[in-house]
């Protein structure tokens, strides 16, 4: 007869293992803590990000739930600081017993938190950070991306730049002073570096984050006139200095790239000039010529414009990305679990190898924790006396062309791109 002891360590191996299915309490409710920005500058795509998390999990609740139990959301402000969102972060998951966060925006705060999580061990959906070095060779269990990287971002701007605007000799930088900042341009430069090395940098500007006035830099650049101005920069300060470059007429004589403009397209727009090459961190874009009329992405859009009276913005596509990846780890890790009520670590296991649909392209998250997502660039063209325009002669770049491979460093990786990607035939233009 099998001993008390004996069947103890047997149960216990077993769990360790993998040997025998593990099933948690099924909750009344699910709590899903989530980090977004609702105050200070970044307001300006958080909030979205907010509201679109409000609309989808009532439209989700509605419909039942996740295995009949009902997500409630609970927010933290990001614009309170790293430290007061780490605070907030662990108060939710010791007190509340949330054992899901969304976060971040900042790329500061998921570096932050990364690492709390695992220590925690809470499943952490990084839903809208850039930085690729939160999961970069970490090797984390409990922390997952459900979008790209930056890598990916400024990988796909070079290219699509360079699909477009072959000819360029000069080039010139505005960014905001932070990791962000510095950090784009760096991997924007170094991949530009590797696919046309004659291009010159003429100059590197780096003012204070949230600025107000962008005065010395715009006259610094048109005394200098480089072919081509990069400003990776987003929220107020991408706002400030469109609506001053285009009152300047900066635009004449170089072409502007704004690789995050998708978010702040319906509040300058009106001011920039056909020709602004445009980014969308990801492929999100509510008029994207392949998924606009598509019924899903459709349904969403409308209801979000209904609510809100905005047109939805990157982040509004990053944060459902993000809960439809929760929700499809989530069925995986009931259906494995022969429909019981998962382990955490059941669901962030189930994340890994995953593949989900937002509202546009399919998102696959890797072993590594890193998301495969598709970029979408376009150059700004208005329709039909429209006053703001739209990203027109679109190209959705595929994401395994533009993400570091799982174990490689960034910052090498990049360097060994060669022109001939620029030859592929996976390149290409969609219309508006």
């Amino acid at each position: 007869m099998m001993t008390k002891l004996r069947m103890a360590a047997l149960l216990a191996a077993g769990l360790a293992f993998g040997g025998i299915a593990q099933a948690a309490t099924k909750p009344a409710e699910m709590k899903v803590g989530i980090s977004t920005y609702t105050s200070g500058s970044a307001s300006v795509f958080g909030v979205p990000g907010k509201e679109a998390a409000e609309l989808w999990i009532e439209q989700f609740n509605a419909a039942g739930g996740l295995d009949g139990v009902k997500l409630t959301p609970v927010f933290i402000d990001e614009g309170m600081g790293s430290d007061k969102v780490l605070t907030e972060y662990r108060r939710l998951v010791q007190e509340q017993g949330v054992n899901v966060m969304l976060s971040a925006i900042s790329s500061g705060n998921c570096n932050v938190v990364a690492p709390v999580a695992e220590d925690l061990k809470v499943l952490n959906i990084l839903w809208d950070c850039g930085t690729e070095k939160a999961l970069e060779n970490k090797n984390y269990q409990y922390v997952v991306r459900t979008q790209a990287n930056a890598v990916s971002e400024m990988v796909a701007t070079v290219l699509y730049l360079l699909k477009v605007h072959p000819d360029f000799k000069t080039i010139a930088v505005v960014n905001q002073d932070y990791a962000w900042g510095r950090d784009s341009w760096e991997i924007f430069r170094t991949t530009l570096q590797a696919l046309k090395p004659d291009v010159r940098v003429v100059a590197e500007m780096f003012p204070k984050f949230g600025a107000p006035d962008f005065s010395t830099e715009i006259t610094r650049l048109q005394a200098l006139r480089p072919d081509v101005i990069l400003n990776t920069s987003w929220g107020g300060d991408l706002d400030t200095f469109a609506r001053q470059a285009s009152q300047r007429g900066l635009a004449r004589n170089s072409l502007l790239v704004l690789p995050l403009l998708e978010s702040s397209l319906d509040r300058v727009g009106a001011v920039l000039p056909d020709g602004v090459i445009a980014g969308a961190r990801g492929d999100h874009y509510y008029l994207h010529p392949t998924y606009k009329d598509d019924p899903k992405h459709q349904a969403f859009v409308e209801a979000f414009q209904a609510r809100t009276k905005t047109n939805p913005i990157y982040p509004v596509y990053h944060m459902v990305q993000a809960l439809e990846g929760m929700v499809a780890a989530y069925e995986k890790a009931i259906a494995d679990n022969n429909g019981e009520w998962p382990e955490i670590e059941q669901v962030a296991a189930a994340m890994k190898g995953l593949e989900f649909r937002g509202l546009t392209s399919p998102v696959r998250i890797r072993e590594d924790g890193q998301g495969l997502e598709d970029q979408l660039l376009g150059t700004l063209k208005r329709h039909d006396g429209e006053t703001i325009p739209r990203i027109d002669n679109v190209m959705v770049i595929p994401a395994d062309m533009v993400t570091t491979p799982v174990g490689e460093v960034s910052a090498e990786w990049i360097k060994t791109l060669t022109p001939d990607i620029l030859e592929s035939e996976r390149l290409t233009f969609i219309s508006q």
